[in-house]
């Protein structure tokens, strides 16, 4: 089972963004800039604590959120997206017009299960 999965749209240009940049991560905050907007960044560029969870991998992308935004989204399954418009951080998708976003489901009674063990 996964908490976090990604669009076909949202696939393709990040797998640009690696093309272009190489090894990636995702990281949600809930805090500054677009603030509970995934953020793109070079594997490097942003540092990582005890405070950020591995939600899991897509596309070969580790994705991380800060455990206070967990907090408010542990029982949800988040799907990552793309849409056009410039979003206001420094995510490698804004220089293309592009913004990723995150569409939430309520997790199944056995996803809660599997997650809650």
């Amino acid at each position: 089972m996964e908490r976090i999965a990604i669009t076909k749209k949202a696939a393709i240009i990040l797998q640009q963004l690696k093309a272009k940049h190489g090894e990636l991560i995702f990281h949600q905050s809930g805090g500054c800039c677009d603030g509970s907007a995934p953020m793109v960044f070079e594997k490097g560029d942003m540092y990582l604590d005890e405070s950020d969870i591995l939600l899991g991998e897509i596309e070969g992308v580790n994705f991380y959120m800060n455990q206070d935004q967990f907090e408010y989204w542990k029982h949800t399954h988040l799907t990552v997206d793309i849409t056009e418009g410039r979003g206001a951080s420094f995510s490698l998708e804004i220089p293309l017009g592009l913004r990723f976003l995150i569409h939430s489901r309520l997790l199944t009674d056995e996803e809660n299960a599997f997650f809650n063990k």
